[in-house]
């Protein structure tokens, strides 16, 4: 057994790897640079974990938030590692016990925060420690073209100054091409080795619904996992509170997080749905980053967001033990409306045109009958091998195709002869005008009235006709331009189209039809287990760690409690079996759950599962 295969065992109680983590682990303990982009969920932190127990000296880990910096402490601390973090959140005898412990050598890991580096006296502190690892987590806040940049990570690449001997290793859960260039760049990382994972995340369900009564669909789906934890993300501030207060007044244990919130209240809901005390947390896109809590078992949008990259962050989230979440996205094309209004009023015009760009792929997801998991991974440059994930809405319930050859035809040359007469091209809204037989002010003042086209279209409503539009444009029958008025052309395919009448087959919206077969697939990384014990277990784990002042998910993960559920371990020689189960644990936990498992047995026969 190799010494990391050891380590894994021994000190996390793992058996195997994730994908790519030994290479990334193997090349770190060679001394190499190393970027690596793997998925949320898929062992990132590990990866300059369990080189740091090797290695000589220390490693540093640069992190960006206090709450993942104590999480990450917190449960390297109960599984028997040597690690601290310095921030803002000690006080002044904490802080200089902790740096009397670096410069003693006691630990092997250090978390901070990059403008703590930068600080006067750290290069003198970072020169004493003997740092043999640098490791920038959350390595996409250095670039402005990442979803969440923080000026402050520019600053990082002096650490090449002030510890050039040591190998620095940056890690991401979500980068496009040219935010990973950024990374590298930046980071002045030298001839790094470079790993790219899967953003497949197969253990994770995609929902896209229509947004109707939005606090009555979310209530509904509540009542369905009422042990489950999970994230309502919302646009704004007083949408997040408002939507906590709604659910709260109805019994449910849910709270607000957002920026605006006192400091101390929003740490102390964010601390109570670590600890499950808080079931529900209602939050704008200011909370999830770094945040450790594998058992979320759902992430509910309930706006649009505004690009697919922060999209697949806050869904990554749920689900990072690998046992079965939800991810419902409630979608309006009144969420679109009011994100082109925000973007609108945006100074910088590069800036404005990268957001229109990403809210229109944005807004093609939400409506498209594709798969949802092909239609992620092609954005980050990946293929899907198969068409149906089963994963899905449109995969377990596709949507109704229809003939729309006449309705193409109707919408395409409505577009052509408006563009025609006027000598330039129109909008979306206009050109559903003229189908639907407006009489507005804009229709006469450019004649438009007089088109062939005009109310043609009076047989469909006006949202049918934008659902219509939107569609041909994901067809690439139409284009549509990216500047504020976002006029539509039609495209060679599309003029191909008019001119031989080649049918055309369209999705019905998003309102499935009443009866609409549903399918049940089997869910990945389910864990079929003894539910009745599975709870009570559950209750004794928040016991232990209500005791020793940590969330439940530090003792065990839910991973750990289904296996026990499922094989009723009784002796620490079956319990050392369980997947999450090191030396430490095993010694100090082993013997209360094993007890738990006795008595539930006195009482219930076993379930034998297949």
């Amino acid at each position: 057994m190799s010494a990391l295969t050891a380590a894994l065992k021994n000190t996390f109680g793992y058996d195997q790897f994730r994908p790519l983590q030994r290479e990334i682990m193997e090349t770190a303990l060679a001394g190499r640079d190393v970027f690596a982009l793997l998925p949320t969920g898929g062992g990132k932190s590990l990866c300059f974990q369990l080189p740091a127990l090797l290695k000589p000296g220390l490693t540093l880990v640069v992190s960006p938030l206090i709450a993942l910096m104590k999480d990450q402490v917190d449960a390297l601390t109960v599984a028997g590692v040597r690690a601290t973090f310095l921030n803002s959140s000690l006080s002044a005898d904490e802080r200089r016990a902790r740096l009397a412990g670096l410069h003693r050598g006691d630990y092997k890991l250090l978390y901070v925060a990059p403008e703590r580096l930068m600080l006067d006296h750290w290069e003198e502190n970072l020169r004493a420690w003997n740092v043999s690892l640098i490791a920038i987590d959350e390595a996409h806040c250095i670039s402005e073209w990442g979803h969440d940049f923080r000026p402050e990570y520019r600053q990082l690449a002096r650490l090449r100054e002030f510890i050039p001997g040591a190998p620095m290793m940056a890690l991401t859960a979500t980068a496009t091409e040219r935010v990973r260039e950024d990374i590298v760049r930046h980071l002045t990382l030298r001839e790094p080795a470079c790993f790219v994972a899967s953003f497949n995340r197969p253990n994770l369900t995609y929902r896209v619904k229509a947004k109707e009564k939005p606090l009555r669909q979310i209530l509904d789906f509540l009542k369905k996992h009422p042990d489950d934890s999970g994230i309502v993300y919302c646009a704004s501030r007083g949408g997040a509170e408002s939507l906590a207060e709604s659910l709260s007044a109805r019994g449910l244990a849910a709270k607000p997080y957002h920026a605006g919130l006192d400091a101390g209240v929003r740490s102390r809901n964010q601390e109570e749905f670590l600890r499950d005390e808080t079931k529900v947390i209602c939050a704008t896109i200011a909370f999830g980053m770094g945040i450790n809590k594998p058992n979320v078992r759902f992430v509910i949008h309930h706006d649009l967001p505004k690009n697919i990259e922060g999209y697949y962050q806050e869904t990554g989230r749920a689900g990072r033990d690998g046992l079965p979440a939800e991810c419902i996205l409630l979608y309006s094309p009144g969420d679109v409306a009011k994100q082109r209004h925000f973007i609108d009023e945006k100074t910088d015009e590069q800036e404005r045109d990268i957001a229109r760009r990403q809210l229109t792929r944005m807004t093609h997801y939400a409506e498209s009958a594709v798969c949802r998991r092909v239609d992620l991974l092609e954005y980050f440059g990946e293929q899907w091998p198969g068409e149906n994930c089963a994963a899905c809405d449109n995969c377990l319930e596709p949507r109704e195709t229809y003939d729309g050859t006449v309705n193409a035809q109707k919408f395409l040359s409505c577009v052509y002869r408006a563009c025609r007469a006027s000598g330039y091209s129109v909008g979306m809204n206009h050109t559903v005008d003229i189908l639907t037989g407006s009489g507005n002010e804009k229709i006469k003042q450019r004649r438009h009235d007089q088109l062939s086209t005009y109310g043609i279209g009076k047989d469909l409503h006006r949202g049918e006709w934008l659902a219509i539009g939107r569609e041909l444009i994901r067809l690439k029958l139409l284009g549509q331009s990216q500047d504020k008025f976002a006029t539509l052309t039609v495209s060679a395919a599309g003029m191909e189209v008019l001119k031989t009448r080649a049918p055309v087959r369209l999705t019905r919206p998003l309102i499935a039809p009443a009866g609409a077969p549903k399918r049940r697939a089997e869910k990945t990384g389910e864990i079929e287990c003894d539910e009745e014990l599975f709870n009570q277990l559950r209750a004794l784990r928040r016991q232990i760690a209500d005791a020793q002042q940590v969330p439940a998910y530090i003792i065990f993960g839910d991973v750990t409690l289904r296996q026990m559920a499922r094989f009723y371990p009784l002796t620490a020689e079956e319990f050392a079996r369980l997947s999450g189960v090191g030396e430490k644990k095993l010694t100090e936990f082993s013997e209360p759950f094993t007890a738990k498992i006795k008595e539930y047995l006195a009482t219930h026969p076993r379930v034998n599962f297949r």
